[in-house]
């Protein structure tokens, strides 16, 4: 990859609401945005114990999805298909992935990470030697704290016949306790100075988020929720700038957690959320589960956004006008993934923003 710290690597799941939101990406902000796309989960059927789909059913979909939806350089990874499953001719899933994303000419760098079977280990392997565009390294803060953290690198590196100038790293904090704020900044950045090979990375990237596991974790509306990963950032690149170390490019989940649950879908009563994007923070309207009370509450949602001190305009992104539109009655509400977009779009807007004004253009 060839990005610096003036650039954005959002962790996008590859779910509707989530390709349909950077597919509406300005073409400004498209420049300055490589995406982690993370194949999504195998759907569970809860009645019947089994999954909805087989994986050949599952991947099948992804590589055009990517090729239409967004059609640049990105960082694909399949951590969350089921360890050692296989496809029906008994290929591995990442071949099948790849071999995909390369006839509709993607240009994708596989993601791997250190702890991963020597199966999918092999497979990227494959991969790098076929594309040549080298790997991505996912490292988790419980591993970047390990004494032995370059012995790791090097033997995955030697395993994959890699150099460090052949790899993007991520620092993937998850999603921590941030708080205290400044000890947690003192952690990571301790972290990131002991990283080994610094100056030969392609890149490094540091990713967490802040954003709560499920919407039950509100409890009033509206509210304001800090988005503890941006605030950790600004403090992490102003010590780097200070000590004349190198920037790392910042990530996140999104408007999402990090981990999204299997549930029983027939056990649960989603609430009808508008999640946007803030200086600093998300402002969050929330409302009763749309089961029982239905999406029209959606209106009056947009309508406390839009009366708020918060809401930008409706020519900032797609997400804004739809919020616009909607408040007048001129947009239909949609349902839970119309409003997985909207909120992500705006959100990958201001970001975009956000890192040019902290760095300049």
């Amino acid at each position: 990859m060839d990005f610096d710290h003036k650039h954005y690597v959002p962790c996008l799941r590859w779910k509707q609401g989530e390709y349909m939101a950077i597919d509406a990406l300005s073409a400004a902000s498209r420049e300055r945005v490589t995406p982690l796309i993370e194949v999504p989960e195998i759907g569970f059927d809860f009645e019947t114990r089994t999954y909805k789909k087989t994986l050949d059913e599952h991947i099948k979909p992804f590589g055009k999805r990517v090729a239409d939806k967004w059609g640049r350089p990105c960082l694909v990874d399949l951590i969350h298909m089921p360890a050692k499953k296989v496809m029906a001719n008994g290929g591995h899933p990442v071949t099948r992935v790849f071999d995909e994303l390369r006839a509709r000419k993607c240009s994708a760098t596989p993601v791997t990470g250190i702890a991963r079977d020597l199966t999918y280990q092999r497979a990227i392997g494959r991969v790098i030697s076929t594309d040549n565009r080298g790997v991505c390294i996912r490292v988790t803060l419980a591993e970047a704290a390990k004494p032995d953290l370059k012995s790791m690198l090097d033997t995955l590196m030697d395993q994959l016949q890699v150099s460090p100038n052949e790899c993007d790293v991520v620092l993937d904090l998850g999603a921590p306790n941030f708080e205290p704020i400044d000890g947690f900044t003192k952690l990571v950045h301790a972290l990131l100075s002991r990283l080994p090979y610094q100056d030969s990375w392609q890149t490094i990237t540091i990713m967490g988020t802040s954003f709560p596991e499920t919407m039950a974790e509100v409890r009033s509306s509206p509210a304001l929720l800090q988005r503890w990963e941006w605030l950790l950032y600004k403090r992490l690149a102003a010590k780097s700038a200070k000590q004349g170390a190198r920037i790392p490019t910042f990530g996140d989940y999104g408007i999402n957690h990090k981990d999204v649950p299997q549930v029983d879908m027939r056990l649960v009563k989603p609430s009808a959320t508008i999640r946007y994007t803030i200086d600093d923070a998300w402002f969050i309207v929330k409302g009763p589960n749309v089961r029982d009370h239905g999406f029209e509450q959606y209106r009056n949602h947009c309508r406390t956004l839009t009366k708020s001190r918060y809401f930008r305009n409706s020519n900032f992104s797609m997400g804004d006008a739809y919020i616009q539109n909607c408040s007048l009655g001129k947009e239909k509400t949609g349902n839970l993934s119309t409003w997985r977009k909207v909120g992500t779009n705006q959100h990958l807007e201001k970001v975009v923003l956000d890192i040019a004004n902290l760095f300049g253009p």
